[in-house]
């Protein structure tokens, strides 16, 4: 089976998925922002590490910036993917919803089924550098361009199954956004700000998104 994850067309000036060049893009932009972050990485040096010029880059992504939308928004779209999959067949909302805490806390491992893409790497600049892409001053432009779409139907769908929990729960989105966000900003001050998390393993901050989310839903 074929499976491929589509993106918001807007992101790019030429579908990367389409081409050699375009996959080689893409792999290695992963590898240098990962590297060396996302301040310091430009398109002249990833067309350094890809031994091609920078026009060539040009000619897929406008600006560094919506390069990093593609990522994140492929990340999430992959995430879904593997969600969804893992939630066949589960017919307790309840559990869908641990499911979904297993999945945003444990550790990615590389998807061979897209050899181009290496997801550990891509995880690790989704929590150090995804929320780059919406905290900038264009942001409700591109949210209107539906740059943000993937990650708006993941929590979307997630939200839906709070409903089916509590429906009188009054803050699903809000939930949902604030338990991926803070999947994230815990790993990441658990490695480099360790005050302020008690979080210090991966089943440590499952534990504590579980009891977030559940605590919060429980009906009175």
């Amino acid at each position: 089976m074929i499976v491929q994850v589509k993106i918001q067309e807007r992101c790019f000036i030429k579908d990367p998925d389409t081409s050699e060049l375009g996959q080689n893009i893409v792999a290695n932009s992963i590898s240098l922002i990962d590297e060396i972050g996302f301040e310091a990485f430009t398109f002249k040096k990833l067309a350094k590490r890809i031994e091609s010029t920078e026009a060539s880059v040009y000619r897929y992504f406008e600006n560094k910036h919506k390069l990093l939308i593609y990522l994140v928004s492929w990340y999430w779209n992959w995430f879904d993917y593997r969600l969804t999959f893992a939630m066949q067949n589960i017919a307790s909302p309840e559990r869908r919803l641990e499911i979904f805490i297993e999945h945003i806390t444990h550790p990615v491992k590389v998807d061979p089924t897209f050899s181009h893409i290496d997801e550990v790497a891509l995880h690790r600049i989704v929590i150090s550098e995804s929320s780059k892409a919406y905290l900038t001053k264009d942001v409700d432009s591109d949210d209107q361009e539906g740059y943000f779409i993937s990650f708006k139907n993941l929590v979307n769908e997630l939200s839906k199954m709070i409903a089916e929990v509590n429906p009188n729960y009054k803050y699903p989105n809000a939930l949902i956004s604030t338990i991926i966000e803070s999947a994230h900003f815990q790993r990441f001050f658990s490695k480099h700000l360790r005050s302020l998390t008690e979080s210090n393993s991966d089943l440590s901050l499952e534990l504590f998104l579980k009891h977030l989310l559940f605590s919060s839903i429980k009906p009175d």
